[in-house]
């Protein structure tokens, strides 16, 4: 990973900001008001600005809404919800059929996770996702050892699903997506009024394993200080590093974007 100021003699070519939210925007559980100035800094700067998370259909209907951004993409590339014309509005990645087979799966994959995970926590927000199942780890229980995660990927995967690992949560799901779809799916089909940059347009910025794809096919990817500690688990890192961790190191990418 290179430091920040090396990506100055791209800068110009960069018209948008894809960001992933838990301990990237938000630091320790929070949204600090370093980073959402930061963010409303670059849409005043005339940044194009998408969410790209793990979280629930429920926290992107109110992040559609009502943070400065043009759409988010969430479950993992599973949709996207964005205004239009002052409605929400949203388009789903799989095709109809293929979401509805993976929902069937899901229910199955998670009395199996229950069986052979005793007394494991699905995240606080499972009632409000569509597509996955996040298995908390260590946002609001005791920390997992580092071995039990892995297990617990490798117990998804042999079920056919795909398995994240995210500074919080193991998200698992059926579906040949990732944020990577998620994000090319939302540019391709959202009406050409939005005016929305090209994918080589953007730069990524996240902070965890789950974000490995959008580090790898980015042209333009950043992590914030804090991916340091899972580099031993991500086999493309970005591309580029903040001095900062967290919400703060998002604030530096908008300073530096935006002087």
């Amino acid at each position: 990973m290179r430091p920040l100021l090396d990506l100055a003699p791209f800068k110009s070519e960069i018209k948008g900001v894809c960001f992933d939210i838990d301990d990237t925007f938000s630091s320790h559980g929070k949204i600090t008001s370093q980073a959402f100035d930061a963010l409303w800094k670059l849409k005043s700067a005339g940044f194009t600005l998408i969410p790209v998370t793990g979280r629930p259909s429920g926290w992107c209907d109110h992040i559609a809404r009502f943070w400065p951004v043009d759409g988010v993409v969430g479950e993992n590339g599973a949709f996207s919800f964005y205004m239009h014309q002052g409605k929400r509005m949203r388009t789903d990645t799989l095709p109809s059929q293929e979401s509805k087979d993976a929902r069937t799966k899901l229910k199955a994959l998670r009395a199996d996770i229950e069986s052979a995970f005793p007394g494991c926590s699905f995240a606080s927000d499972q009632d409000y996702r569509e597509y996955d199942l996040a298995v908390d780890f260590c946002e609001d229980v005791t920390p997992w050892q580092p071995g039990e995660v892995d297990r617990l990927v490798a117990f998804c995967e042999s079920k056919g699903a795909i398995a994240k690992i995210s500074s919080i949560h193991v998200n698992t799901w059926f579906g040949r997506y990732t944020k990577v779809e998620g994000i090319r799916h939302f540019l391709k089909s959202a009406p050409t009024d939005l005016k929305l940059p090209k994918f080589e347009e953007l730069v990524f910025v996240g902070d965890s394993p789950n974000d490995e794809p959008m580090f790898q096919a980015f042209p333009f990817s950043v992590g914030v200080a804090n991916v340091k500690p899972f580099l031993p688990r991500i086999k493309n890192p970005p591309k580029f590093v903040t001095t900062s961790e967290a919400g703060a190191g998002f604030a530096e990418l908008s300073e530096f974007l935006r002087s």
